[in-house]
C-alpha cells in the first residue's frame, strides 16, 4: 500500500509539472490569471465527461460500444432508450451530459483541426449551464471568452489556438494512470501555481494549503473537548468568503481523514470568477450539486436571502465556519448598519478595515456547539476605537478561545505576518491560549513555508492546550484585562531569548584560579631561566 502511495505521489507530481508546462508554453501573451480560466475550465469539462463515461459504462454494461466516441454510438443506436438512460445517469451522477459535448468528441475536433470546434465549446458550455445538472449551474463559465481577442483576432485564429490547447492537455494527461482520480488534486494545485503568479490579486481566491490545513483540523475537533480528537460528523460548514472553495474542501478532507463526514457545504464569494471557480472545484472533488451551496454576493451587505431568514425556524446556523476574508479592506457601513443583528451587540467596525465586519458576520451564524476560525492581520488583535470596544466585549462575552500568531510571507498576496482567531459560542475554558508560531516555517523561494510537522505542532498545542516556552500560554481574563483588552501575541508568549545571568562570585573565583596559575606557571619558567644564565622576566 505504501509502494502504491509512493508511486502515486510521484505520478501526481509529473502530472502537476506536465500541465504546468502547457500553461506556460501555450498562454503566450496572455497573463497567467486570464488563461487560467480557459485551462481549468477545460480540465474541469475533461473530468466531467471521464466521469459520465465511466458511469455509463457500468450502466450499460455489455452493451456499451468500442467505439472512439461510445456514448454518441450508443445514443445514435438507441434512440428511444436515451431518456430512460439520461434518468438513470442523473439518479447515479447527478448530471448528464449530451455525447457530442464529452471531451472525447471536444478533443477529436481539437485533434483534427475542426473548425467547428469553438461554436461546440460555446454549446457545450451552455449545455452545462443549462441542462446537465438538476440545480441550474448558470454562468458557470461566465468568465470563459472564447471570442476574446486574446485567443486570436478571428474567428480561425481563436479556433486554431483553443485547437492547439486542447490537444496539447489532452496528450499530456492521456499517459497518465486513471486507476485513481487526480484531477481534483491537479486542479488545486494548478490554483496554487497561478496564485502564484497572480501576486497580489491571488488574496482574492487562493489559502495556502497548509494555513487552510490548520483551520480545517481546528474546526473539526470537538467543540467542548478537542483532546477527545475530530467529531464524527459536521451538519454543516461555511466560508462567507470562499474564494476558489479550497479551505471549504480541505475542511471536508481533513473529516474524511479523520472518519467522519459533513452534511453540507456552504460558501460565499462576491467575485464573480472565483465564484465560478468554487463551483468547478467543488464538482471536481466528486461533491454533487445537492451537497454544496456557493453563492455569489457580498457578505458585507449580507444580501444571501438563506442567512437572512426571519423566520426562526427556518434561520440556519453553522457547526464549522472558516474564513480568510480580504485584510483590512474599506467598505460604508450605513447609519442603520448599527442595528444589524450581526453588530448590534458589539459595534461597527471602522470604514478603513473591515476585519471585524467579517468576523462579527460569521460569528453571528455560528451554532453554540460550533468552532469558526478566521485569519484576519495583526491589527485586531490591538487596534483601537470600535475594533478595542469590538474585542473587549467579545472577551468578555467569554468567545475568544485561541489567538494562533503565523510567520510572515506564508500568503501569495501580502508579506505581513497574519493570525488565526478561534472563536466560539460555549466554551469549556476560562482563559485565552496564545500559541506564537512566527519562528515555525521553513524559507522557500517566493513564500514562507509551513511544514507538516509545523502543522502538526500548532495543532497539538491547540488541540491539548499545551503550554510551551517561547511558544504557547494560558491567559487568564483578568490578566488581558490588565492589559486593557490588548491581544497583541508578544506581550503574552514573547521570543526574546533569556539573557543567563551572570554569576559574580564564580566568575571572581575563575579569575583568580586563572590569576594564580599565572603566578605559579611564570615562577617555574624563571627557573628555568635562571639555570641556563638568562635574565628572568619580572
Amino acid at each position: 500500500m505504501e509502494n502504491k502511495q509512493n508511486i502515486n505521489a510521484q505520478e501526481k507530481q509529473k502530472l502537476f509539472a506536465a500541465l504546468w508546462n502547457v500553461a506556460n508554453d501555450l498562454r503566450g501573451a496572455m497573463t497567467a490569471d486570464n488563461f487560467r480560466d480557459y485551462m481549468l475550465s477545460f480540465l474541469f469539462l475533461r473530468y466531467l465527461s471521464e466521469n459520465y463515461e465511466k458511469e455509463a459504462q457500468k450502466i450499460l454494461g455489455s452493451d456499451f460500444p468500442n467505439t472512439e466516441n461510445p456514448l454518441k454510438t450508443w445514443c445514435d443506436e438507441n434512440a428511444a432508450d436515451v431518456p430512460d438512460f439520461q434518468e438513470e445517469m442523473q439518479r447515479s451522477l447527478h448530471y448528464i451530459i449530451a455525447p457530442q459535448y464529452l471531451w472525447n468528441n471536444i478533443y477529436e475536433l481539437a485533434r483534427t483541426q475542426n473548425a467547428e470546434l469553438l461554436d461546440t465549446l460555446q454549446k457545450a458550455f451552455k449545455y452545462i449551464e443549462n441542462e446537465s445538472f438538476e440545480s441550474s449551474l448558470q454562468g458557470l463559465f461566465s468568465e470563459i471568452n472564447l471570442v476574446s481577442e486574446k485567443l486570436g483576432k478571428d474567428y480561425t485564429s481563436r479556433n486554431a489556438m483553443l485547437c492547439k490547447v486542447i490537444s496539447t492537455l489532452e496528450e499530456s494527461l492521456s499517459s497518465f494512470s486513471k486507476d485513481y482520480d487526480i484531477l481534483g488534486d491537479a486542479y488545486e494545485y494548478l490554483i496554487g501555481q497561478f496564485a502564484a503568479n497572480a501576486g497580489q490579486k491571488a488574496g482574492e481566491f487562493y489559502t495556502p494549503q497548509n494555513i487552510s490545513t490548520i483551520l480545517s483540523r481546528i474546526v473539526i475537533l470537538d467543540n467542548q473537548d478537542p483532546t477527545t480528537g475530530p467529531r464524527k460528523s459536521l451538519e454543516n460548514v461555511l466560508d462567507f468568503a470562499c474564494g476558489s472553495g479550497s479551505l471549504l474542501l480541505n475542511v471536508k478532507k481533513q473529516m474524511e481523514a479523520a472518519g467522519g463526514k459533513i452534511g453540507r457545504i456552504y460558501g460565499q464569494e462576491k467575485n464573480i470568477t472565483t465564484y465560478n471557480l468554487a463551483r468547478m472545484n467543488m464538482l471536481l472533488h466528486g461533491v454533487k450539486d445537492s451537497e454544496f451551496q456557493i453563492f455569489h454576493g457580498d457578505t458585507l451587505t449580507n444580501d444571501w436571502p438563506l442567512l437572512t431568514e426571519e423566520d426562526p425556524s427556518k434561520q440556519i446556523h453553522f457547526e464549522a465556519i472558516v474564513a480568510n476574508p480580504p485584510f483590512s479592506l474599506k467598505w460604508s457601513p450605513k447609519e442603520e448598519t448599527s442595528q444589524d443583528k450581526r453588530f448590534s451587540n458589539f459595534d461597527v467596525a471602522p470604514k478603513s478595515a473591515a476585519d471585524f465586519a467579517f468576523l462579527l458576520h460569521g460569528f453571528n451564524y455560528l451554532k453554540d456547539n460550533g468552532t469558526m476560525a478566521i485569519i484576519l492581520p495583526h491589527g485586531v488583535l490591538f487596534r483601537g476605537g470600535a475594533e478595542e470596544r469590538i474585542r473587549t466585549k467579545l472577551l468578555q462575552d467569554d468567545r475568544i478561545d485561541c489567538i494562533i500568531g503565523l510567520p510572515s510571507n506564508l500568503f501569495f498576496s501580502t508579506g505581513i505576518p497574519v493570525c488565526i482567531i478561534v472563536l466560539k459560542k460555549c466554551r469549556s475554558n476560562k482563559d485565552v491560549l496564545f500559541i506564537n508560531a512566527a519562528e515555525l516555517f521553513e524559507k522557500g523561494k517566493k513564500q514562507n513555508v509551513l511544514t507538516e510537522e509545523h502543522i502538526n505542532t500548532i495543532v497539538e498545542t491547540y488541540q491539548y492546550r499545551n503550554e510551551v516556552p517561547r511558544l504557547s500560554r494560558k491567559v487568564s481574563m483578568e490578566e488581558i484585562a490588565e492589559n486593557g483588552y490588548n491581544l497583541n501575541i508578544t506581550r503574552y508568549v514573547s521570543l526574546a531569548q533569556q539573557e543567563v545571568p551572570i554569576d559574580l562570585e564564580a566568575v571572581h573565583t575563575k579569575l583568580s584560579d586563572i590569576n594564580n596559575r599565572l603566578i605559579d606557571a611564570k615562577a617555574k619558567h624563571n627557573a628555568f631561566l635562571k639555570e641556563l644564565g638568562v635574565k628572568e622576566i619580572e
